[in-house]
């Protein structure tokens, strides 16, 4: 796959955050079917310029509204935000035109073919015919053979990479991938992401909802986590990463163990399936010789050792589920 490195982008995206969004709130109103909701509770966020940024939280957590406010699907309750300097109120046109977003859901008119789809959502917004990019897109997208098969002949996966071509039409500064592979193959996946990469390269700003963790840990450079309603975490990754003192020591037996030495009772130890023994420890806290010598002095013999870092499940969870339970 391959991208136009020449892409116009918005003067303002290159100066201003790409998403700004300041004590943003949303009620959904008590109806027949349901109690009155409060989906976002205050949030502030701001996504900068040029990141490839995840947004990630579990079901529930808000993430859908605040999307939904974006793209001008929800009005909100109170707060503010702007796309690309542009406020979601009083400039609107200004705000969606900086905007391009993949849905969850694959939504479209079965009866136009990929053509057509882009040709017609490019006229929405008011792109010159001159200007158009479909034979472009539907190359780098994999779907130019399929570019006058109507859409209902296409396979769930060519479908969610239309989406994703009918988001770009408009050269967007700012484009939100809600939970773009979901049941996609993986080789798909992996095209998809190698095109998502060349456009961040571009100078796009690229937002990523996901539950595929590994996904995210792999592509942005920074995530933030809702939960609640709330913005618990907005770092860059690397950072994030660092806010569990926590790690594993994984030691192999010179014999696999079958059962866990009553001398390491007092530690955060198990067996593993292989029968060697993973210690939780604090970095801060613990050090790795001492654990060793307990180890020892329960009997075991020591063939290898390893360190396991925490990875960014084990943050999510810690400042999701493990907060419900605090």
């Amino acid at each position: 796959m391959s991208v136009s490195s020449n892409i116009p982008k918005s003067e303002a995206a290159t100066l201003t955050p790409a998403i700004e969004i300041k004590g943003l709130k949303k009620t959904y109103a008590k109806s027949r079917k349901s109690e009155a909701k409060t989906a976002l509770r205050g949030v502030d966020l701001t996504v900068p310029s040029g990141s490839m940024f995840a947004l990630l939280g579990p079901n529930g957590a808000g993430k859908s509204t605040l999307i939904n406010i974006l793209a001008g699907l929800v009005r909100k309750s109170a707060g503010e935000a702007k796309i690309c300097g542009y406020d979601i109120d009083s400039q609107t046109r200004q705000a969606r035109a900086s905007i391009g977003i993949v849905p969850q859901e694959i939504t479209m008119d079965v009866f136009f073919t990929p053509l057509q789809s882009l040709e017609i959502q490019a006229g929405y917004y008011g792109v010159p015919k001159s200007e158009r990019r479909s034979e472009e897109i539907l190359n780098v997208l994999g779907l130019w053979d399929k570019r006058h098969a109507y859409v209902r002949a296409l396979s769930g996966g060519m479908k969610r990479r239309l989406l994703v071509g009918k988001a770009l039409v408009h050269n967007p500064a700012v484009l939100i991938l809600d939970e773009p592979t979901a049941g996609v193959d993986i080789e798909l996946r992996r095209q998809l992401w190698d095109y998502v990469r060349q456009l961040h390269k571009s100078g796009t700003t690229v937002i990523l909802t996901t539950h595929y963790l590994e996904e995210a840990e792999s592509l942005c450079d920074r995530i933030a986590i809702i939960h609640n309603g709330q913005i618990t975490a907005n770092e860059p990754k690397d950072i994030l990463m660092k806010r569990l003192d926590r790690r594993s020591l994984i030691i192999t037996p010179k014999t696999p163990l079958a059962a866990l030495p009553s001398g390491l009772s007092n530690l955060r130890a198990s067996l593993t399936d292989h029968g060697h023994i993973a210690i939780d420890f604090r970095s801060g806290r613990d050090s790795i010789p001492a654990l060793l010598s307990q180890v020892k002095a329960a009997g075991v013999s020591v063939a290898d050792l390893r360190t396991q870092e925490p990875d960014l499940e084990d943050v999510f969870m810690s400042l999701t589920y493990d907060l419900d339970k605090t």
